[in-house]
């Protein structure tokens, strides 16, 4: 099997699926009960909370538990929104936005917020120009995603995050689910109040993930019912999976020395896509994550081209995981202002720390039989 679709969800680690099949089984007891079994797993938790509060260089009181990167980032901008709405309602992101973020923007603009949505350049980034340019008196929030998980282009954070130092009304959330262990990101250095991360981008399980919260800041909670997690995500821990993030996260960070060989394979992967005939590239070469390539073959159904693909036992994707089943074309591509028939047939290819040249260059054998297939059967 050659897995290339890494930005939709990563292999766990074994040893994070023997993390958690033992706290599972020998710590089950639940967080917040005064018992022995109790208080074990509140230990975990805490011990977990710590760990992962010094991989990121940040206090163990600013890490939330999550089941994710769609309820970190509900939770960040709705429950910021909702806390600043006194002092204003205007709100700057981006067109390139998650469906998670974007999705949430939409239901804050249905509760009268009003949102400004940057337009990208070709390579899909903002300035920080723009983002002066938009700023008002009512500007509460601005919210941007650090890596595009179709296109891998990486937004300028910490420039934008010097650029609000000098608003200190206005909060910065920052989307890092896509770069977390990739693209390194100092979360104090770039004035970031709310950052989001998934533990299955990083090796993790599914249905974990936590968010950043700068001390001293208070947000909305979306749902009530108890007082974990400082009374921002009442429920009962996760603790077997929470565990289980926290030595992932550290696992991936003892990776970064591969960093190097990811962006050799990215620069070698674009370089042999270049000279297949049909495709074009939609990433951007440089300013981008070692780990993301997204590429077209206009006039081809990239379904076709997974199917075939997965017929190899070979495994890429289209768009956003949470929208690739959706017909519609990329809306990242779109405002990139690539042309319907590209934003139509966009394929994402995506590395982990274990992808190998051999692996790629098997998938580019592969290439080199199905598109004269496909681009004989579009120009008939």
């Amino acid at each position: 099997m050659i897995y290339l679709d890494n930005s939709a969800t990563t292999k766990p680690f074994q040893e994070v699926i023997e993390t958690y099949a033992k706290v599972a089984s020998t710590y089950f007891g639940n967080p917040s009960s005064l018992h022995s079994l109790g208080m074990q797993a509140e230990g975990l938790i805490g011990e977990s909370r710590n760990r992962i509060a010094r991989l990121l260089g940040v206090g163990a009181n600013e890490i939330i538990f999550t089941s994710g990167g769609t309820e970190g980032n509900n939770i960040a901008i709705k429950g910021a929104a909702r806390a600043k709405q006194n002092r204003g309602k205007h709100i700057i992101t981006t067109r390139v936005e998650h469906p998670s973020a974007d999705e949430a923007f939409v239901q804050l603009e249905k509760e009268g917020f009003d949102v400004t949505y940057l337009p990208v350049d070709q390579e899909g980034s903002v300035s920080v120009e723009q983002v002066k340019k938009e700023i008002r008196s009512d500007t509460i929030i601005v919210s941007m995603i650090h890596v595009n998980n179709e296109t891998g282009t990486i937004l300028p954070i910490k420039e934008i995050g010097q650029l609000l130092k000098s608003y200190p009304q206005i909060l910065f959330h920052v989307d890092h689910v896509q770069g977390v262990t990739k693209v390194p990101l100092e979360l104090r250095k770039s004035g970031i109040d709310l950052c989001t991360f998934s533990a299955h981008k990083f090796h993790g399980l599914k249905g974990n993930g936590f968010l950043f919260v700068r001390e001293g800041l208070r947000i909305d909670a979306l749902f009530h019912g108890g007082a974990q997690e400082s009374r921002l995500r009442a429920g009962t821990e996760n603790v077997a999976g929470i565990v289980a993030m926290a030595k992932a996260l550290r696992l991936s960070f003892e990776q970064d020395n591969k960093r190097k060989e990811l962006e050799q394979l990215r620069h070698n992967l674009i370089t042999q896509l270049k000279e297949l005939e049909g495709v074009v590239i939609n990433s951007p070469e440089h300013n981008a994550a070692p780990h993301i390539v997204n590429f077209s073959i206009p006039g081809a159904k990239p379904e076709v081209i997974v199917q075939s693909l997965t017929a190899k036992d070979i495994y890429v994707s289209t768009k956003s995981a949470c929208s690739s089943k959706a017909s519609e074309p990329s809306r990242v591509l779109l405002a990139m202002g690539l042309s319907e028939e590209r934003a139509n047939s966009g394929i994402r290819v995506s590395f982990s720390f274990e992808t190998t040249a051999a692996e790629l260059d098997q998938f580019i054998a592969e290439l080199k039989v199905i598109i004269p297939e496909l681009l004989e059967v579009v120009n008939s």
